[in-house]
């Protein structure tokens, strides 16, 4: 849990510190993420799920705030979680400016914004299981992501595990046979992978905002939703949709990024103590991965949530000529076929 050096900040504090309402805490008009105050350095790691260790967002960033701080006293980090600083694409568009956050934690999917190229990571049904991961990303493919993302102004400290495979999440329809998601409204990312995944699946898909979902199901604006099953712990989400179905369509890698820009205002022992706690935060946080997802769906069954298998083999067909048609579309086809040929190791 969060230790008491560690200042947790919570939506109140941060209206004190920001002045109340997302836009006008939104990254481009932040703060600047790092603050030095009589030699020592503050720096804002921002994510936008609850405060809740369940979520392996706030995991990370409690994580990494602990273990920068038993590297050094110069330099502490400061977490504004649930989206205190702005949105996912907010956060990361004021860390290219060196404003605002001066890191933060994700899932690649909004990364695509960015660099078009880091989509081919989120494609539907192309991960075999979490070693398949580890080696892509500690690998070519990782490198040459994180180089794409340095052009963009983002430095990639680690690369992280979703904890679970993401799956269908729905209100009052269980879906227990493929062609039962015809139609259905389902919430998602809005990237173009995303959307693509759900439409081959029969869905159609909705976009909308992360902080949209609870009240949206509540009122029956959408159907359902994909998401891993730690997340639907950590949100609550199984207070208003009590149904899941093993679809395992995507599975979401995520990244530790800081802002180049603030990053060059740190010192060069300051920097060093940043990678060294990344690189600890990494180890910590994959580790927990299958156990916390194992860990999800069981409290997910303990809260009244009905959870159905489905057979997936159809899709998992149709996913692989999706796979090619968007790394092409991303000029990512020589990364597809790397990953694919990590599957075999």
């Amino acid at each position: 849990m969060v230790k008491t050096s560690i200042r947790l900040c919570t939506i109140a504090l941060a209206c004190v510190v920001g002045g109340c309402g997302k836009s006008e805490r939104g990254a481009a008009g932040g703060a600047a993420g790092a603050m030095k105050k009589s030699g020592h350095t503050e720096i804002r790691f921002a994510h936008v799920h609850a405060p809740d260790v369940n979520s392996e967002l706030h995991y990370t960033a409690v994580t990494f705030a602990e273990a920068l701080a038993t590297l050094t006293k110069n330099i502490e980090a400061k977490v504004y979680p649930q989206g205190t600083l702005g949105s996912e694409r907010e956060v990361y568009e004021g860390m290219q400016l060196g404003s605002g956050a001066a890191l933060t934690v994700s899932g690649t999917a909004i990364l695509s914004n960015f660099d078009q190229r880091i989509g081919v990571l989120d494609l539907p049904y192309l991960w075999k299981d979490y070693e398949h991961v580890h080696r892509v990303l500690d690998g070519d493919v990782g490198r040459e992501l994180a180089a794409g993302l340095a052009r963009q102004g983002l430095l990639v400290l680690a690369w992280l595990d979703g904890w679970g495979w993401r799956n269908l999440v729905t209100t009052k329809k269980a879906v227990k046979r493929p062609e039962e998601m015809s139609g259905m409204k389902i919430r998602t990312i809005p990237t173009p992978v995303y959307l693509a995944a759900l439409r081959m699946m029969g869905a159609n898909p909705t976009p909308m905002a992360y902080g949209e979902i609870y009240t949206a199901l509540q009122t029956g604006v959408i159907d359902g939703f994909e998401q891993a099953p730690s997340i639907v712990v950590a949100e609550r989400f199984y207070e208003v949709a009590k149904n899941m179905t093993e679809t395992r369509h995507l599975f979401g890698t995520m990244v530790l990024c800081y802002s180049q820009a603030q990053w060059e205002r740190l010192s060069a022992d300051d920097q060093e103590n940043v990678r060294r706690a990344a690189g600890l935060t990494q180890q910590k946080e994959r580790a927990m991965a299958p156990e916390r997802e194992a860990a999800a769906m069981k409290t997910l069954r303990e809260k009244g949530v009905s959870i159905h298998p489905i057979d997936t083999s159809g899709w998992e067909r149709a996913a692989i000529k999706l796979q090619d048609q968007l790394a092409a579309e991303r000029g990512a086809a020589d990364l597809l076929t790397k990953i694919r040929a990590a599957a075999k190791k």
